[in-house]
């Protein structure tokens, strides 16, 4: 039931349901008007409405759970959010400007968390202060930002997570999947130190090299700052280059290894 100022009652006349592909038109539409509702804490969409509309209908529900949330209090039901979301991931909440405020986000993101009580992550731009203060009042956490070079807007975003039933579990879940990743970059890093010994004249190590490295690795994780990096990038350097000297059918013509002086 809609009150006289147009908003929806908070749960009075609402239905949540999974979307049909017959819905994807009207999800497309709540889409373009809650992004253009948005600004400007969320940056302009980088797509034309077309484009949008297109992309919305090409989802394959098969791959993708998508519940809708509706008004069905006065007659014909009115399409007035929607969720989308994979198996670990939320990918979009949305609600039609007309319904903001009224409970649809919130009984759209409970639903979401009742789907997924292992937990989920999703990515917020850093900007949409709105989205983030929501989130944060569901119980969702804020994790890593980034400078937004890996979303199509180019525009600072932050990951947060909804640690589900067992916080513990999932933060640990999501620090063992950082550690594979680590694991390899570790791997190709120490292979990499030990090649570069190949091609050097002088087994001095580049300390500046080694503070621009550190420099580079603060742009991307400034929650540790440069002079944290620094110790690590040494540590990681230190390690490779001890474990190059150590590595059985090193190449014989690879410098030799001299504590606190071989390097990159």
């Amino acid at each position: 039931m809609r009150r006289t100022d147009g908003a929806l009652d908070p749960v009075d006349g609402l239905r949540l349901r999974p979307a049909t592909h017959e819905d994807l038109p009207a999800v497309a539409e709540v889409h373009l008007r809650a992004r253009a509702a948005a600004a400007p804490a969320m940056p302009a969409a980088v797509h034309p409405p077309h484009a949008a509309r297109a992309w919305v209908a090409s989802w394959d529900l098969a791959r993708h759970d998508v519940w809708v949330a509706e008004d069905v209090a006065d007659g014909a039901p009115v399409l007035l959010g929607y969720a989308r979301v994979d198996d670990a991931w939320l990918d979009d909440l949305y609600v039609d400007p007309s319904a903001q405020g009224s409970g649809v986000g919130s009984a759209l993101l409970d639903l979401v968390k009742a789907a997924r009580p292992d937990g989920f992550c999703l990515w917020v731009f850093e900007s949409n202060h709105p989205a983030r203060a929501f989130y944060r009042r569901h119980g969702l956490l804020e994790l890593e930002r980034t400078d937004g070079s890996a979303n199509e807007e180019r525009a600072p975003d932050l990951r947060m997570v909804w640690p589900g039933t067992d916080p513990l579990t999932c933060l640990r879940g999501l620090i063992d999947d950082v550690d594979d990743e680590l694991g390899e970059l570790l791997n190709r890093r120490a292979a990499l130190t030990r090649a570069v010994q190949l091609c050097k004249t002088t087994t001095d190590r580049d300390l500046d090299r080694e503070r621009q490295i550190a420099r580079a690795l603060a742009a991307r994780a400034p929650a540790l700052g440069e002079e944290r990096l620094a110790r690590i990038v040494h540590a990681v350097v230190t390690e490779s280059l001890d474990a190059a000297g150590a590595t059985p059918g090193a190449a014989p013509d690879a410098a030799p290894h001299v504590p606190g002086g071989s390097g990159e």
